[in-house]
């Protein structure tokens, strides 16, 4: 069946092997795949204090230290991943349920139980009418960008905060904002050979999930449409999307908001060399999640180039930054968050995938105040 959505890192990924625990039965095909990845990460946090969700900050870059250490997930998580197809009454039909867990926690007896039920879904559709998703599935604004990102096979900013528990976060707040997970129905138009593709969707309204401050909104009874126009032509993607939303407030004195956002963005392969750019900007977009700092207008960058050394080493530097365009009051002064990572990655097979990253995260507040981490990861991830 035609992909016609920009579907999860992780399905995207996992699919690649999936293959291997195929089965047929009668009209259906059955697949089995999954992903366990973990990475050795050390970073060292210094510079002055900057409030919000700084990520360079040694409150969450750190973990509250100065210094830390964690082996536990990159930017995807561990998953296992399960679909089913077939072709029914002129129909293409497909159904994915996807389990998610983490690797890292902060004990060594308690049950790592908790597991996250990122996808549940299934489509249908034809070559002629295009294709329908119903369920929960990952957002399609933001999805170019990390499916993208060489971090995703790797760690990119190994926020401490965040990796123990769950994952690192790659460019997500310091390039790009997160694409999120929603309950959700949408389309997928045919695409006649021309390249072009258009999906749009209508998301299930979500609640705003700050993470130093109380949530401010509540989702308002409409739902969050996110749309999506692509060309695609030999190895050059282009691809142009938008967001909306409409908050209603719980706080008193914080009027009700609307979140909008556009993108802008394109990659293109030349033999070894691959580049990529893309560009966020709108109200309310985020750093970790749908209006976590509130009303605020903000810009995300981000850029990368990779360089296929050998049929097996990929190398690539990468950066990105988010900047909020203006300081208003309980959002923390912050100004901004960048990353540059520089990786190598070594397929020793094509399953397991070797990974060694650098890079340095800085957050800067607009006192002029600045705070950095720097990071190391290595390790590994099979997708099978």
């Amino acid at each position: 069946m035609r992909k016609i959505f920009l579907l999860s890192a992780l399905s995207a990924a996992s699919m690649q092997c999936a293959q291997a625990a195929e089965i047929v039965a009668g009209e259906w095909t059955v697949n089995l795949g999954g992903i366990v990845n973990a990475y050795y990460t050390a970073v060292s946090c210094g510079g002055a204090a900057v409030g919000g969700l700084a990520l360079g900050g040694e409150g969450l870059g750190c973990g509250g230290q100065d210094q830390r250490t964690t082996i536990g997930n990159g930017l995807l998580p561990n998953g296992l991943i399960t679909s089913a197809a077939s072709r029914q009454g002129g129909f293409d039909v497909k159904a994915l349920i996807g389990i998610y867990n983490s690797t890292a926690t902060d004990s060594a007896i308690g049950q790592n139980s908790v597991v996250d039920v990122r996808q549940a879904y299934f489509t249908f559709g034809n070559a002629e009418l295009g294709t329908f998703k119903l369920g929960r599935d990952y957002g399609i604004f933001g999805a170019n960008a990390i499916l993208g990102d060489m971090t995703l096979l790797g760690a990119g900013a190994p926020v401490q905060a965040t990796q123990r528990g769950r994952v690192t976060l790659g460019h997500i707040g310091a390039g790009y904002s997160y694409l999120g997970n929603y309950g959700q129905i949408a389309y997928g138009a045919p695409q006649p050979g021309r390249g072009i593709g258009f999906d749009i969707a209508l998301m299930s309204p979500v609640a705003d999930t700050p993470i130093l401050s109380a949530p401010r909104y509540t989702g308002k009874s409409g739902p969050q449409v996110q749309a999506q126009l692509s060309y695609t032509k030999d190895a050059f993607k282009a691809w142009a999307g938008a967001k909306t939303q409409k908050f209603t407030s719980i706080t008193a004195g914080v009027p009700d908001l609307t979140m909008s956002g556009f993108e802008l963005g394109g990659s293109v392969q030349f033999g070894a060399l691959g580049l990529l750019a893309n560009v966020q900007s709108g109200t309310g977009l985020g750093i970790l999640s749908d209006a976590d700092q509130g009303d605020v207008d903000s810009t995300n960058y981000f850029v990368q180039g990779t360089f296929k050394a050998s049929p097996k080493l990929k190398l690539g530097v990468s950066y990105g930054t988010s900047e909020n365009d203006d300081n208003r009051p309980g959002r923390g002064a912050l100004r901004s968050n960048a990353n540059l990572s520089v990786g190598a990655y070594y397929a020793i097979n094509k399953v397991i995938t070797l990974v060694g990253e650098v890079g340095q995260t800085r957050s800067k507040a607009f006192s002029g105040n600045a705070a950095r981490m720097n990071g190391v990861s290595v390790g590994g991830i099979i997708f099978f």
